[in-house]
């Protein structure tokens, strides 16, 4: 039996998101506790805004089917996510969105029932974020995914990240490190190889 893998990706579009940033850093601390860890970029899976009515007549979009079958070949979610307005971003919320539809024979919520995640962000604002973790920690409690309590939330990102990507901070490049290193060996024992 395989070991856990995990699924990482921010919730962001922009080429140059501090989020796609702050998420490689948590990638690093995943690795170095020898669990595989797979990066996707939302930009390469283009979707259209979720609508019933679209699904009813289409079924999912081929880019929602092929993130599906990511999200079911991982156990356990990195996530960085931006936060817009206070809340979740539109791209985030409509992945959740078109990666929860079941396709035919699947349970309800496959893609997430079980799995657990992560989460971290990185704003420009005072508080880093931590007003949008509050709704993608919601969300995902309630379509089944285990939050873990262990959560960074970078403020003031335009000054705390390097130009390579790194954080300036040695103690909070060490925090994000250290959460993709919880997420490893939580799903370790929670999935032995």
């Amino acid at each position: 039996m395989a070991g856990p893998r995990i699924l990482a990706f921010a919730g962001s579009l922009r080429k140059d998101s501090y989020n796609k940033k702050l998420v490689q850093i948590a990638i690093a601390g995943a690795r170095s506790a020898g669990v595989e860890t797979s990066y996707v970029d939302l930009r390469d899976y283009a979707m259209p805004v979720y609508d019933g009515d679209l699904e009813a007549a289409s079924g999912l979009p081929e880019n929602a089917l092929k993130l599906k079958q990511l999200f079911l070949a991982h156990d356990g979610l990195l996530l960085a996510a931006p936060e817009y307005n206070s809340s979740i971003t539109a791209v985030l919320k409509n992945t959740i969105d078109w990666v929860s539809r079941p396709a035919p024979d699947e349970a309800s919520l496959a893609c997430f029932t079980g799995k657990a995640a992560v989460l971290m962000s990185a704003s420009p604002g005072a508080l880093g974020g931590l007003r949008g973790l509050v709704h993608v920690r919601s969300i995902l409690g309630n379509i089944g995914v285990i939050v873990l309590p262990d959560q960074l939330a970078i403020a003031r990102a335009h000054e705390a990240i390097n130009d390579d990507g790194t954080l300036k901070d040695p103690k909070q490049q060490a925090g994000v490190e250290n959460l993709g290193k919880t997420l490893a060996e939580f799903l370790k024992k929670l999935k032995p190889s």
